[in-house]
């Protein structure tokens, strides 16, 4: 049988694979529940979770996440409810026991928890903090107003942002908007620019996805799946050139990446950076030392984006932001690249892995974090995708090298099942950071 020797943890860290430490965490939840099992039994469960970890995650890199919802599963699938249950009481417990006992004041992916409570603050202040609350207002007709306040919200953000990167001063060469997949890093870019346009700041956008290799180039996994998430399947070295050279005055011309065809050519689009321009760097994987590391970190500005949303269902479980991405991703990625949203959802484990190994560590070097979850999404997303959640179920169910496709569509499916979906599209405007992934955007990206 294969096996799985290493595990990611939620803050980046890689370490070994311990069964024991999964058989000692689901004895101790069933005891929390009140018994039903001894340690003998926990040990076979365990081994059941190992058995399921090799043949889903052998060809992959394992998360904690990965880990838990596979537990979670396996006693499920044995009848032990109130088992499952404790046991993810009894991890988040053991999570808030290391914060405290190192003194740091965290949240999911390095996110502080300051910032998590005045989220969900928001979302409480304007109703829209639950499945149920969202049924509300859209019950109310009040859909189109809660649209303007999430907008307004989010601009703001993003004129905060533009106001701390001028408190730097003219020193500033560089502005990375950072963040993980499909969480409106091009969006928030424009937004940038276009506040700090009007204090004459004059910005210069570096498309990064046009320094991809040629697809041919990219790793296969067994089921023929490329890797776009990882930094290595971009040329880093010559983005590296091209970043010297541009910030020391020179010309460069860029490549270019064309994503239907998976083909990428080289010096086409001509590049030069005036005394008075900013450049800007759109990046996925931004905050890696490597992506920038020829420009001096006193030159550099930056700026994270996520989906810190915190809405939750009738059970008081919140969609996971990874979650909510991935919805974004399946829309947009069946327009844009021409590509099935089942595909997008069974690629999801590469971009779950790329950002807890080169995203997540780094957070904490950050300038500034832009909040670009929008409430009054998730009827829209529901509208459009829910029906291959089914099928998603349906197909993967069986299959332990898709367990994490399959979990996936299943716990988006359950948590959206009670959600309205009677809104009007319309109300979304074209401005919005939403329109980048559902189409209709007065912005090129």
């Amino acid at each position: 049988m294969r096996q799985v020797r290493t595990i990611i943890k939620r803050d980046g860290q890689v370490v070994p694979y311990d069964r024991g430490r999964i058989t000692n965490a689901i004895f101790k939840a069933t005891a929390a529940s009140g018994g039903g099992f001894g340690f003998d039994e926990a040990e076979e469960l365990s081994s059941l979770v190992e058995q399921r970890t090799a043949e889903s995650y052998a060809e992959q890199i394992l998360t904690v996440e990965d880990l838990q919802d596979i537990v979670e599963s396996i006693l499920m699938e044995k009848g032990r409810v109130k088992t499952a249950r404790a046991y993810i009481i009894y991890r988040q417990k053991r999570t808030e026991v290391r914060e405290a006992k190192r003194g740091a004041i965290e949240a999911t992916d390095n996110i502080p928890y300051k910032l998590i409570y005045e989220v969900l603050r928001w979302n409480m202040e304007f109703g829209c903090d639950s499945i149920q609350g969202i049924n509300k207002i859209i019950e109310a007709g009040n859909y189109p107003a809660l649209v303007d306040a999430c907008e307004a919200r989010y601009l703001n953000e993003c004129r905060a942002a533009s106001q701390r990167m001028l408190e730097q001063g003219d020193e500033t060469r560089l502005i990375i908007v950072a963040g993980p997949s499909s969480s409106g890093k091009t969006t928030t870019t424009i937004k940038m620019e276009e506040t700090l346009s009007k204090q004459g700041k004059k910005l210069k956008a570096l498309n990064v996805d046009n320094y991809f290799y040629d697809l041919e180039r990219h790793p296969k996994d067994e089921f023929g799946d490329y890797d776009y998430e990882t930094p290595q399947a971009l040329d880093i070295e010559l983005i590296n050139e091209h970043l010297e050279k541009l910030l020391a005055g020179q010309s460069v011309k860029t490549p270019h990446y064309n994503f239907h065809t998976g083909e990428r050519t080289l010096n086409v689009h001509e590049m030069h950076l005036d005394d008075n321009e900013i450049l800007l760097m759109d990046c996925l994987h931004g905050l890696h030392s490597d992506m920038t590391r020829s420009v001096p970190d006193a030159y550099k500005f930056r700026l994270y984006i996520e989906t810190l949303g915190q809405v939750r269902n009738g059970e008081d479980d919140f969609m996971r932001w990874a979650d909510h991405r991935l919805l974004r991703r399946m829309i947009r990625d069946s327009w844009s690249r021409s590509h099935d949203p089942m595909l997008t959802l069974t690629h999801w484990h590469y971009v779950r892995k790329s950002e807890l190994q080169y995203i997540i560590p780094f957070i904490g070097n950050v300038d500034f974090v832009v909040n670009s979850a929008m409430p009054y999404e998730y009827p829209i997303l529901k509208d459009k995708l829910f029906d291959y959640l089914p099928k998603a179920i349906e197909v993967y169910r069986d299959n332990f090298k898709r367990q994490d496709a399959y979990l996936r569509a299943q716990r988006v499916m359950q948590f959206l099942n009670p959600l309205r979906t009677d809104v009007d599209e319309s109300a979304v405007p074209s401005q919005s950071l939403f329109r980048e992934f559902i189409s209709g955007s007065d912005y090129s990206y």
